[in-house]
Formats: structure tokens, C-alpha cells, sequence
């Protein structure tokens, strides 16, 4: 079974993700860099040239591909909730966790990024759009996760632990 991360930008599901497949001794898939590598050029480039209805059509053949795997550790994008498709495969081939933080503690992780690297937040109001962002996808993240985990004010390793936890609470080897 796959472990995998859903949020929003910021949510921290790379770094996450990354500890955790360390730790479990899994491989770690990020769907964003497999688009990339697909595509042959960056998220804001595939957003500029072909949209997000492009972007999104590339996303669900990776989700679907990396959801094909076993015992991995999959880092989403952060609206890959959004396709209903993708919702299903997820949730049936992995044990999904939702990784959550406020609004505010996702612009300032998404500044320290750079928000140039960030196509939806593109604009006059970044803070603003991820409110609207969370507020929509709120009930998508819902729906797939089998389990809600609170990222802000939190170490990575305080968020893996608890993820460690919650796979020893269903009986999942790590």
C-alpha cells in the first residue's frame, strides 16, 4: 500500500514526504516533478503555455501511473484533489493523509519558496487567493483522506512521527 500526501502548496508534502520515505525505507514519488520531467520544462512553464486545464491533464496520467505503484511514498500537487479520478485512485491503492495548515503559515512557506514558482498564486493577493484556494478544496482533501494532520508551528520530524503513528495505529509495516 502507498502512503500518500495531500494539501495544499505549502502544506509541507515534499519535505514530508521525502522524511518519511527515508525513514520507512520506501521509494518517494513527487507528482509535480514526474509532470516536469514528462513535459520536459517547470509547473509555471506548462501553466503559461498549455493552462491549468493542461497542467491538470498531465497531473491525473502521473497520479494515475504513481498510484499503479506499491509501497511508495507519493507526494501530490496540490489540487490533484480535484479530479475525481484521481481522488478514487489515491484513496484506493494508498492510505492518504491530508497535511493542513492555515492559510497564513502557507503563504509564508510558499514566500520562503519563492512565489514565482507558484502559478496560483500569480497576482496582487497571494494570501488571498490560498484563503480562496483552501476554502474550495477543503472538501476534496476531505473526501480523500483517510487521516487530517495540522502542519502549522510543527517540526518535520513532529509530522512524520505522528504519520509513523498513525500507520502503527492501522497496522501498516514501515
Amino acid at each position: 500500500m502507498n502512503i500518500v500526501l495531500v494539501g495544499l502548496m505549502g502544506s509541507g508534502k515534499t519535505a514530508v514526504g521525502r522524511l518519511l520515505a527515508e525513514r520507512l525505507g520506501r521509494p518517494f514519488v513527487d507528482t509535480d516533478r514526474l509532470v516536469e520531467a514528462d513535459a520536459g520544462r517547470t509547473v509555471a512553464d506548462i501553466f503559461a503555455a498549455e493552462g491549468e486545464e493542461g497542467f491538470r491533464r498531465r497531473e491525473a496520467e502521473v497520479v494515475a501511473r504513481a498510484a499503479a505503484g506499491d509501497n511508495q511514498v507519493i507526494a501530490t500537487g496540490g489540487g490533484a484533489v480535484l479530479r475525481t479520478e484521481n481522488r478514487e485512485a489515491l484513496r484506493r491503492t494508498g492510505f492518504v493523509i491530508w497535511l493542513d495548515a492555515e492559510p497564513e503559515t502557507l503563504y509564508d512557506r510558499a514566500r520562503g519558496q519563492g512565489l514565482h514558482r507558484r502559478p496560483l498564486l500569480s497576482g496582487p493577493d497571494p494570501l488571498g487567493r490560498l484563503r480562496a484556494l483552501a476554502a474550495a478544496r477543503r472538501p476534496f482533501y476531505a473526501q480523500t483522506a483517510h487521516v487530517r494532520i495540522c502542519t502549522d508551528r510543527r517540526s518535520l520530524q513532529d509530522v512524520v512521527a505522528e504519520i509513523m503513528e498513525k500507520l502503527q495505529e492501522r497496522g501498516e509495516r514501515g
